[in-house]
C-alpha cells in the first residue's frame, strides 16, 4: 500500500502513536510523531478549553514541520467544582505532582459534597500548516468514587467511577476502556471518517511547486 502521505501525531509518547497507528494501519498514510523529526519548541498549553489547546498544539506542530498534524487534549470535568480541573486536569495539584496526589486533592475538593457526577471530556484537532483544523470530541460520563480502586490506567482513573461497568476506570482492562473512554470514542470517530479527513487533507495542503532546469540561454 502506498503511504507517500504523512500525518504527524504531536506528541513523544510513543503508546499513544502505537495506538493511533493501529487504528489507522488501513488507510494509505504514514504516522510519525515528534521523535521522528529534530528539536521544535514546546508549545505553551495555555488556552482556556480542550478545544483551543489540541488546535493550538496540532496547527503549531504542522507549520512549523510542513506536514498535516493531529492532537488530542483532555480532562476530567466536576460539576460541584464548576468543571474544575478541566484543562488544568494534569497540573490540578502542582506542576510536579503525582498522579495519587492529584486524586487525593480532588477527593479532599469534594468531601463535602453530595453531587459527585463529572465526565472525561477529549478533543482531537488535525490541522494543516495553513491554518484549518478539523475537530472530534468524545465525552464518557462517571462519578467520582469516595476512595481510589484499581491499579490500571493512569491520572485519575482510580476515583472516575464509570457505572455500566460497575467499576472505575482503573479497574478496567486496557480494552475494555478504548471502548467507553472519551479518548476511545473520539478516535473511532477519527477512524470512521479517515477516508473524508484524507480528501481534506489532499484539498488543504498547498501543492508541490516543480522547479525545473533552464540552459543558460533561457535565463533572463
Amino acid at each position: 500500500m502506498k503511504r507517500n502521505r504523512i500525518l504527524v501525531i504531536a506528541t513523544r509518547n510513543k503508546g499513544k502513536t502505537a495506538e493511533i497507528r493501529d487504528l489507522l494501519d488501513a488507510f494509505p498514510i504514514s504516522i510519525k510523531n515528534l521523535d521522528d523529526f529534530g528539536p521544535i519548541p514546546e508549545v505553551v498549553e495555555d488556552g482556556d478549553t480542550f478545544d483551543e489547546n489540541a488546535y493550538k498544539k496540532a496547527s503549531f506542530t504542522a507549520r512549523v514541520l510542513g506536514y498535516p498534524a493531529l492532537s488530542d487534549d483532555s480532562g476530567l470535568v466536576v460539576t460541584a467544582l464548576d468543571g474544575a480541573p478541566g484543562v488544568h486536569s494534569a497540573r490540578y495539584a502542582g506542576p510536579d505532582a503525582s498522579d495519587a496526589q492529584r486524586c487525593s486533592k480532588l477527593l479532599g475538593e469534594l468531601e463535602d459534597q453530595p453531587d459527585r457526577s463529572a465526565a472525561f471530556e477529549c478533543v482531537i484537532s488535525i490541522a494543516v500548516p495553513t491554518g484549518p483544523a478539523l475537530t472530534y470530541e468524545g465525552r464518557c460520563e462517571g462519578t467520582i468514587a469516595h476512595a481510589p480502586a484499581g491499579t490500571n490506567g493512569f491520572g485519575y482513573d482510580p476515583i472516575f467511577f464509570y457505572p455500566p461497568l460497575d467499576k472505575t476506570f482503573a479497574q478496567l482492562t486496557m480494552a475494555e476502556k478504548s471502548r467507553v473512554s472519551h479518548r476511545g470514542k473520539a478516535l473511532r470517530e477519527v477512524q470512521d471518517e479517515f477516508d473524508k479527513v484524507l480528501k481534506w487533507i489532499d484539498q488543504q495542503m498547498p501543492a508541490p511547486e516543480i522547479v525545473g532546469c533552464q540552459s543558460p540561454s533561457q535565463q533572463g
